[in-house]
């Protein structure tokens, strides 16, 4: 049985539930660290002011960014021990791999009840609903191409399927740089903002004090993206390899073993 959309999602706001868990359990301390904190142990000059940590690492876009960068390491943490569990389904011996053996139409539906038999009790896998779907389809039609083309539709849908249930991640490796962006032109625009009382001196003070601090949400935001790409590029690899792995397990174990007969042609008495 797979995993229904509802089901995802449900998992999904769990996830996010945790991230903003994590997060505030290490910046709430920091945020204190920085009210209470003294550098001057490690910084003696005084530049590194708890007042610059702040700034730089807990400004609401920063923590809006963090929040969005651990939700998407756990979806795709979750992704990763999902591939993990799939090729357990490697291991198993759920196709005949004798040299020689041969699967004949007779012999579909035991091997049906012995893929139930081996796989109950694992949660639904990739590579065991290829391989029923195909050996189903030979129980009705006889036919190894017919098989063959069962194979070749099932990885492309759930390659598609990967693709899709990867939606919320895409849109988390989009927001993140998008609220750093936020952040530095809600900088800009405060260091520009001018009193009437202020003297020109006064304003030049004040804008190249904020504009110090009007970058920093960029910076943190492109070095989280940078590496929650990897992480996603990484998944993904495994993914598609995955699926590959399970068609080029089915070509050898099943497809090249199916007893096909042809036709004899007829003679022209």
């Amino acid at each position: 049985m797979a995993i229904t959309p509802s089901q995802r999602g449900s998992r999904e706001i769990l996830l996010f539930v945790l991230a903003l868990a994590i997060v505030a359990a290490f910046c709430v301390p920091l945020w204190q660290w920085t009210k209470h904190g003294d550098t001057s142990q490690f910084d003696p000059s005084g530049k590194w002011t708890p007042v610059r940590f702040r700034h730089l690492f807990l400004g609401p876009e920063q923590i809006a960014c963090y929040c969005f960068f651990t939700w998407a390491s756990l979806i795709l943490i979750r992704r990763r021990l999902e591939v993990q569990h799939q090729r357990q389904a490697f291991r198993l011996e759920l196709l005949p791999t004798e040299e020689g053996a041969r699967i004949l139409p007779e012999d579909a539906r035991p091997l049906l009840r012995k893929l139930d038999t081996l796989t109950r009790g694992r949660g639904p896998m990739i590579l065991v609903n290829m391989i029923r779907l195909a050996l189903g389809k030979y129980a009705i039609s006889k036919s190894a191409p017919d098989v063959g083309e069962v194979v070749r539709t099932q990885a492309e849908v759930e390659q598609g399927r990967l693709v899709s249930s990867m939606s919320t991640v895409q849109y988390l490796m989009w927001a993140i740089p998008a609220i750093g962006f936020l952040g530095t032109v809600r900088g800009l625009a405060t260091s520009f903002t001018v009193s009437r009382d202020q003297s020109a001196d006064d304003f030049i003070r004040q804008a190249s004090g904020h504009l110090n601090f009007a970058f920093d949400c960029t910076l943190i935001a492109l070095a989280l993206s940078l590496v929650a790409m990897y992480l996603l590029h990484t998944i993904q690899r495994d993914e598609e390899t995955l699926v590959i792995d399970c068609q080029q397990y089915c070509q050898e174990h099943l497809l090249l073993r199916l007893y096909d007969p042809q036709p004899e042609p007829v003679t022209a008495e």
